[in-house]
């Protein structure tokens, strides 16, 4: 029992991370209309600035956050006025390659200002506690809140307030939020923004068990893409759920079965699931009328 819980709580913490990911590339896929393979990258970046004024300066490691995370939001908001709101009447293909090019640019960009050396970066908490004869660390139980909390706040603000409709209405048809008012260029500025935000959350979050590097978030950024088409492109709570649910399976595998094969077997999984449905486990079939 004590090792259920054990992975259990693993794999909640895991799962925020993945959670964080996928909300910001769902994010943006609903508001520009393509997938952003810059969203890993991104993260990394604005991670190693909050690692780099923490090492410089020696502030305490929430306050180094809140820089990465203010850093996240001035990225976000840069990138979406100087190159994304360029490519509005691109067909979506070519957006993806933008954001490909991204890659590319903050992949130069970080060794430049930060050195090619990983950074450490600590934990928001040392310790640990008993919960069903599991040893649990005060970060895991951090970083699970984190995971939760936020997502909460951001359902909440998606299908309670004002921006959230807003940004509905763009995911739903831009064209048609536009002629009805809604400054979608303003909604899609904030999604990148937020996306960035959330990556980099996720980024600081695995940090003080990856060391903060140029490849930290190479498989968070397949997992976030992979728990968008597992929990349907149509909805923004599928994705997150499929995260979760991806965490879950892939520890499950590792500990109940085998640890090399894991991700191979969890990939495969979600190919089956596709088979079966092929919008996702929360999508729904778009039927479009002539």
């Amino acid at each position: 029992m004590n090792i259920f819980v054990q992975i259990l709580f693993n794999s909640l913490e895991m799962g925020g991370v993945y959670a964080l990911a996928t909300m910001g590339v769902i994010l943006i896929f609903r508001t520009s209309s393509a997938f952003n393979y810059a969203q890993g990258v991104i993260a990394m970046f604005c991670a190693f600035i909050a690692a780099h004024v923490l090492h410089m300066t020696g502030m305490h490691v929430i306050l180094a956050t809140v820089v990465g995370l203010l850093a996240a939001l001035a990225v976000g908001i840069v990138i979406d006025r100087v190159v994304i709101s360029r490519t509005i009447n691109l067909h979506s293909v070519s957006k993806q390659i933008v954001t490909l090019g991204l890659v590319i640019v903050f992949l130069g960009l970080a060794p430049m200002f930060f050195g090619v050396d990983p950074l450490t970066y600590p934990r928001f908490a040392h310790g640990s506690i008993a919960v069903a004869g599991a040893n649990i660390t005060y970060s895991a139980i951090i970083n699970i809140s984190i995971g939760i909390i936020v997502m909460a706040v951001l359902f909440y603000i998606i299908q309670r307030t004002k921006w959230g409709l807003a940004v509905r209405a763009t995911a739903s048809n831009g064209i048609v939020a536009r002629l009805m008012g809604i400054p979608t260029p303003i909604v899609t500025m904030g999604a990148w923004a937020l996306a960035a935000a959330l990556g980099t959350m996720a980024a600081i979050m695995i940090g003080p068990t990856t060391t903060v590097n140029l490849t930290m978030m190479d498989n968070i950024q397949i997992t976030a893409l992979l728990a968008c088409v597992l929990g349907g492109l149509g909805t923004f709570h599928g994705p997150v759920i499929a995260a979760y649910i991806i965490s879950l399976s892939r520890s499950m595998i590792a500990f109940y079965v085998t640890p090399v094969w894991s991700d191979a077997i969890v990939f495969l999984l979600i190919l089956g699931v596709l088979l079966l449905a092929p919008n996702g486990i929360f999508g729904k079939k778009v039927v479009r009328k002539v």
